[in-house]
């Protein structure tokens, strides 16, 4: 009998692009169960940018794993070499950016199709900003320019995702109203600095790199407002130093352990 891969992906708040410290690129790699798994960074919610490419080639290579960068507004593969690369990676790391542009390049290449596929097959797919709010079926953005609702995505993640929770004016209250109003759906809102990993749709796993930051569920009220909950988020150290908890209450998940428990507003 053959064993269905488990389906999983993970909304970013930081790595490679924003931090020094690369605790939230190591964390993605040691959900990897491989020595040296594929990783494909996917810029094109930025435009292939070749300085965000390079930060990237910088960062990567120096772990272990195999990088690889998929360009599409440079295009060298044809569609049965682009599904073959594709479809070879344990993960996905897909770059911020404009996430309405990055959607429409996909479905120009057919991307959107080949990454379900890949997801279906155990990749790991991952990605800060943008690159979290794709998975999802809605998603809160700065696509138009002026904060707004996105009600697209790829939908391999029920529900909404708010980036940049915490760091950007206006994204909190925003948010919040888009989903009273029902014009996105109930959702998660990562704040810099957090990560959180979805296995078949549940949350398993949240971690941190700054101790104030975390991750919520934002979900309608039935009164006209939101109900906010944080999520206790699993502190990231560098080696050989002591954990401290970070974004305190209760239900810290754990890995392996099943969906992480909610906590009090």
């Amino acid at each position: 009998m053959s064993v269905v891969p488990e389906r999983r992906l993970a909304l970013l708040g930081g790595g490679f692009s924003t931090d020094d410290d690369g605790l939230l690129d190591d964390w993605v790699l040691d959900q990897v169960p491989v020595a040296r798994p594929r990783v494909c960074f996917v810029p094109t919610a930025s435009g292939d940018a070749p300085a965000y490419i390079e930060q990237f080639s910088e960062a990567y290579p120096s772990r272990s794993c195999e990088p690889s960068v998929l360009h599409l507004f440079r295009r060298e593969l044809d569609d049965d070499a682009l599904r073959t690369f594709l479809l070879s990676q344990d993960v996905v790391y897909v770059g911020g950016g404009n996430t309405a542009n990055m959607l429409a390049v996909w479905r120009a290449h057919g991307v959107d199709r080949l990454l379900r596929e890949a997801f279906d097959r155990g990749a790991l797919l991952c990605g800060i900003s943008a690159g979290a709010n794709c998975w999802a079926e809605g998603s809160h953005t700065d696509s138009f320019g002026p904060l707004t609702h996105l009600a697209d995505g790829l939908g391999l993640l029920s529900g909404s995702v708010c980036p940049h929770y915490d760091s950007e004016p206006g994204r909190r209250s925003s948010y919040r109203a888009a989903v009273a109003d029902r014009a996105l759906p109930a959702g998660w809102a990562v704040e810099d600095g957090v990560g959180a990993l979805f296995a078949e749709g549940l949350l398993t796993d949240s971690v941190t790199r700054t101790p104030e930051a975390c991750l919520y569920r934002v979900e309608p009220d039935g009164d006209g407002g939101v109900d906010e909950r944080a999520m206790r988020c699993r502190p990231l150290v560098p080696a050989q130093q002591p954990t401290s908890t970070a974004c305190s209450g209760q239900g810290a998940a754990t890995p392996g352990a099943g969906p992480t428990a909610e906590l009090e507003r």
